[in-house]
């Protein structure tokens, strides 16, 4: 694998880079995450990512011990160790091939086998870069099934999906599902069998020329893609926002697309056996995915 990693103060290889097993983080899911891209080797939406961050921590009552710029500068110390990212470095615009992918993952660090956060004094902070994996062109020109799965997310109560935990069992099940049946997403109902997200990105219909995407009472991630687009379609003079959406809306719609750091906005054609609009990326989606590239 090509990457490199920092971990807690040390960079090291993919290979030689480890966390000890009485991390909390690994034995009990304990942290939370952020996953970002660069554009212009620059991280995409760094604020609006580490306000997230700190608003997750915040939710788990854990301590993120580091500011914005110092998080940053280790960031740029970690992309600068990788040989195929470092070359790049400072040349501009160049391809896509420079660019880097970047997980940052904070935890509620090493400690006895005990739930208690006492002991637990010091987070952990990981940091992997790897060149961020460009999605096939065909995705964003012919658009992707996704699979109306079978596994609920998590109910708020039991745990809250604001939280973007590090303990991502429900949406590797989910995930699962749909690889199954052949789709490249799953597209997840809450308890009450709304419509909600999907296992790594947020849903979005056009239904009579207005852009809708479940509201985050619905129990949802707020996605930082998710707001951008929503602002896109704002400024482009494009109706819409949060609406509560089940699977039967899913046939009254023109259009869908999903939303990610690494999916930017990407086409959907179907959901399982439901044909989208007529079956082929929309307008709408066309112009919010243009307005997206011009932006980053």
């Amino acid at each position: 694998m090509s990457a490199v990693v920092y971990v807690n103060g040390k960079i090291a290889d993919a290979e030689h880079a480890s966390v000890p097993v009485f991390d909390h983080g690994f034995l009990y899911g304990e942290g939370v995450y952020e996953t970002l891209r660069t554009y212009q080797r620059r991280p995409f939406l760094f604020d609006r990512h580490m306000r997230r961050l700190r608003q997750s921590a915040s939710l788990m009552a854990l301590d993120v011990p580091f500011s914005d710029a110092e998080l940053h500068a280790r960031i740029d110390e970690t992309v600068a160790a990788h040989p195929e990212l470092a070359s790049h470095l400072g040349q501009g615009s160049g391809g896509q091939d420079a660019e880097a992918y970047i997980r940052v993952l904070l935890t509620r660090g090493v400690g006895e086998l005990t739930y208690n956060p006492a002991a637990t004094p010091k987070p952990s902070l990981v940091i992997i870069v790897k060149p961020f994996p460009v999605p096939p062109e065909r995705t964003f020109s012919q658009g992707i099934k996704l699979a109306l799965v079978s596994v609920r997310r998590n109910h708020p109560q039991a745990l809250n999906p604001m939280i973007k935990s590090n303990n991502l069992i429900n949406n590797a099940l989910a995930m699962q599902e749909a690889l199954r049946q052949g789709a490249e997403e799953a597209l997840m109902q809450n308890q009450a069998g709304e419509l909600v997200e999907c296992s790594q990105s947020n849903f979005f219909v056009v239904r009579d020329g207005r852009v809708l995407t479940p509201p985050l009472s619905a129990g949802l991630l707020p996605g930082i893609t998710r707001e951008l687009v929503l602002e896109l379609a704002a400024e482009l003079g494009i109706s819409g926002g949060e609406s509560r959406l089940t699977p039967a809306d899913l046939e009254r719609v023109q259009e869908a697309f999903i939303t990610g750091t690494t999916r930017e906005v990407t086409p959907v054609i179907a959901v399982s056996d439901q044909t989208i609009g007529d079956g082929k990326p929309g307008e709408m989606t066309k112009r919010l995915l243009a307005a997206f590239r011009k932006r980053t």
